[in-house]
């Protein structure tokens, strides 16, 4: 498995005492190094470029986000920029892009670590921490590659409500979320499913606050397994937050680590 990470993923600086901190790339740093001491391939990130962003955001959002780069700044409440992150953002939708490529040209996985997170940035706006939406800007990659069928596998506590809207019509990208509900955003109700070419391409499990591992099991092996199984993805990508962890500070979730892990 290749590692992609880097040290510059702590540049992207947040207000002290906010949920998505820079602590969160120095535990990355960590984890590269550990793997690397076992023999393992670590990669750093290439920025991601603007036709590879503009496959799955709009032009003013991108003008947008650059005219940040150099100044601190708020976004909305939860979402925050520092003079670095427009160039940190790059890297982490970039680094998502070379992981898909990787999976690809390797038959292997990838696995990219990286911050800021990606999945609720929308077509035209950043929010919920995310400025740029990285796994959508890799499955619009691998699409443009001629893959017909990509599959995302959202395991957040929070819905990704970016990824979702950017497929929503799209039966080339399969969008699979499980996440508690209702909680933020408000989306991924269980009758969003898509519409017109993608209707049936959007699956969404939510789960009430307090679910545990017996019940990720569930759902997972006795609804989500089967339709992956039948879409039968070329690729398959993982939108990995792991904030339905019983430890996470703002969810109500119960999964352990050991559930993570199976």
């Amino acid at each position: 498995m290749l590692l992609l990470s880097s040290p510059r993923f702590d540049e992207h600086v947040t207000p002290a005492g906010h949920p998505e901190r820079m602590e969160r790339a120095h535990v990355f740093d960590a984890v590269a190094g550990r793997w690397l001491e076992k023999g393992g391939r670590v990669a750093a990130p290439r920025a991601a470029t603007r036709e590879e962003l503009e496959r799955v955001h709009a032009p003013v959002h991108l003008d947008r986000m650059a005219a940040t780069a150099g100044a601190p700044g708020m976004i909305d409440a939860d979402t925050f920029v520092s003079p670095a992150s427009h160039e940190v953002a790059l890297l982490a939708a970039g680094a998502a892009v070379q992981a898909a490529e990787h999976a690809l040209d390797h038959r292997e996985p990838a696995f990219a670590l990286v911050r800021p997170p990606g999945h609720h940035a929308e077509r035209d706006r950043a929010m919920g921490f995310c400025l740029f939406n990285n796994i959508a800007v890799a499955a619009a990659a691998a699409v443009a590659r001629g893959l017909a069928r990509v599959a995302v596998v959202d395991i957040d506590v929070h819905h990704g409500n970016g990824t979702q809207w950017m497929f929503y019509d799209d039966p080339r990208v399969l969008f699979v979320s499980t996440h508690q509900f209702p909680f933020y955003p408000g989306t991924g109700a269980a009758d969003e499913v898509g519409i017109r070419d993608g209707a049936g391409f959007t699956l969404n499990v939510p789960l009430e606050a307090g679910a545990t591992d017996a019940d990720y099991d569930l759902v997972y092996w006795q609804i989500i397994v089967p339709v992956l199984d039948a879409f039968a993805p070329q690729l398959l990508l993982v939108s990995a937050g792991y904030d339905a962890h019983q430890r996470d500070p703002l969810a109500s979730m119960r999964l352990s680590t050991d559930g993570y892990a199976t």
